[in-house]
């Protein structure tokens, strides 16, 4: 009986055991195999954030896309998600870290290719070639035309500054790209001048006529000036270096113009008799030398001309009716070119006007109706 009894004991103990020993094996078995399964998800999710990194992205269109200076990683993603050229923005930023190219993105405005992907977009970022726009000052404009133009740039950003000093800008065309401010893009083309007339000074023509930067500056535009024609700046150059070592007067249109204008715009009517006989600091019929400042924004190839002016003996030149200018060392031969201009001037106010296209880009030099027997140019 006793025996009976441990039996019946002991037979409740060995049956709670086993189902214990069956959960520890199962909890060891899942242990084990759970960094697998991890490693699995993981791997998966990797593999499709990858691909996801690589695929082509939503963009149908190429698009343009400005991310200002100081954005930082999240405000870039934002700025591209909200632009519709990234697909996920969890991926774009892990993809980002993961490629350690955080601190290497660059400011700018992009053009987007369409179905761009997202490491596509990142290599764009990473180059910095953004957008480049352009703005063009051309020759002989004043120095507040210049910067009507700087003002209506519809890319540059911030307030125009104040109107640079006459003859401070180097007309040309410039490279930029958008965050450039106005007074920037001034400074960079005052910069230029500087630069320019710094690099051609020291290979100038011995025993010229003046005997600074600015003196140079000041002939190189009333050269600019007087004509449109690159062919003619040399020649032009040289009258009017010849007329200052002889102590002749200029006798310079446009200086009369300036003086009048104030470099705000052309004249758009004929000099009058009144003007040409009224003494001012730009009348270079009745003052000696050159005029107190530059009276407009000369090139390279004017700046040049006056530099290193060709060895002739002119003096003198008027319009040809060509379009260019007739040339004469003599004041008889002068007087003839100047008769044939009359003729050609009264031809031409017979004749009916010229279509816009044939207008000379640049206005030609108003010509006095009562010229002095020693005008210089027309």
């Amino acid at each position: 009986m006793a025996d009976e009894e441990n039996t019946g004991d002991e037979a409740p103990g060995r049956f709670e055991v086993r189902p214990r020993r069956s959960f520890l094996r199962r909890l060891l078995t899942f242990l084990t195999f759970l960094p697998i399964v991890v490693a699995l998800i993981a791997g998966g999710v990797f593999l499709y954030g990858k691909w996801r990194f690589y695929a082509a992205g939503p963009a149908e269109t190429p698009t343009v896309v400005w991310l200002a200076p100081g954005l930082g990683l999240s405000g870039i993603t934002e700025r591209l998600y909200e632009a519709h050229v990234l697909g996920d923005r969890l991926i774009f930023r892990t993809g980002v870290r993961l490629s350690r190219a955080s601190g290497a993105l660059k400011a700018g405005e992009y053009e987007i290719p369409a179905h761009a992907s997202m490491a596509d977009i990142v290599l764009i970022l990473r180059s910095g070639k953004s957008i480049v726009h352009q703005i063009t000052v051309p020759e002989g404009l004043t120095s507040s035309e210049a910067m009507e133009i700087v003002s209506a740039d519809p890319v540059l950003m911030g307030p125009t500054p104040a109107t640079p000093p006459e003859g401070s800008l180097l007309p040309e065309t410039y490279n930029f790209s958008k965050g450039m401010t106005r007074a920037l893009i001034v400074q960079r083309m005052q910069k230029s001048a500087t630069a320019l007339l710094n690099e051609l000074w020291p290979h100038r023509a011995q025993n010229l006529p003046y005997a600074s930067q600015k003196e140079a500056l000041i002939l190189a535009s009333i050269v600019e000036k007087e004509t449109g024609l690159a062919s003619e700046r040399p020649k032009v150059a040289a009258v009017f270096v010849n007329r200052l070592r002889k102590s002749m007067r200029l006798q310079s249109d446009p200086t009369i113009i300036y003086g009048i204008t104030g470099g705000k715009g052309p004249l758009g009517r004929p000099i009058r008799q009144s003007e040409l006989d009224r003494v001012t600091p730009y009348n270079t019929y009745q003052v000696d030398g050159l005029p107190p400042t530059p009276i407009c924004n000369p090139g390279r190839a004017s700046i040049e001309a006056v530099l290193n002016p060709p060895a002739t003996g002119d003096l003198y030149f008027v319009a040809d009716g060509t379009g260019g200018h007739a040339f004469s060392s003599s004041l008889a031969e002068h007087d003839r070119n100047v008769s044939h201009w009359r003729q050609v001037e009264k031809k031409t106010a017979k004749s009916p006007a010229k279509p816009a296209e044939e207008v000379p880009a640049k206005d030609a030099p108003a010509i006095p109706l009562k010229a002095p027997p020693k005008q210089a140019g027309g």
